[in-house]
């Protein structure tokens, strides 16, 4: 993947690649940590670096959900969209509902060409949902 986007291979591009591909939605604090679980001499700006290169290639993507950090996922080029939990801040793939990019048609373009479309969708998620409940039921 990393030498077909013409980037070579080293330690710390491959750690951060298993770590999005194990864990998307990841912000950079997050992938820094497990990448320093497994490499514990790569810094903190070489891991800043690779997730700006993946980006840059085109094999990794950054959200940037309102209010939170910049996230990113190895999922790419489909343009799907996102729901994000308004307690917890998870957050969840949604696939774009008419198979194709731009997924979404504007009332108008204003002379731009229209090439892709970013929803963030917001809701509550199963588990915050099952807490509110649990804690509805256990008041007195």
């Amino acid at each position: 993947m990393l030498r077909a986007a013409g980037l070579r291979v080293t330690d710390t591009r491959v750690a951060v690649v298993e770590t999005l591909a194990d864990m998307p939605h990841s912000g950079a604090d997050t992938i820094v940590a497990s990448v320093a679980r497994r490499l514990s001499t790569t810094s903190r700006q070489a891991v800043y670096n690779v997730l700006n290169d993946l980006a840059a290639a085109g094999l990794a993507r950054r959200i940037e959900p309102a209010g939170q950090p910049g996230l990113y996922e190895l999922r790419v080029g489909d343009n799907h969209h996102h729901i994000v939990c308004q307690r917890c801040g998870a957050v969840a793939d949604i696939d774009c509902v008419t198979g194709h990019a731009p997924c979404l048609t504007p009332s108008q373009t204003s002379g731009f060409d229209l090439l892709e479309a970013e929803v963030t969708f917001w809701g509550v998620c199963s588990d915050c949902k099952a807490l509110t409940a649990d804690a509805v039921v256990a008041v007195p």
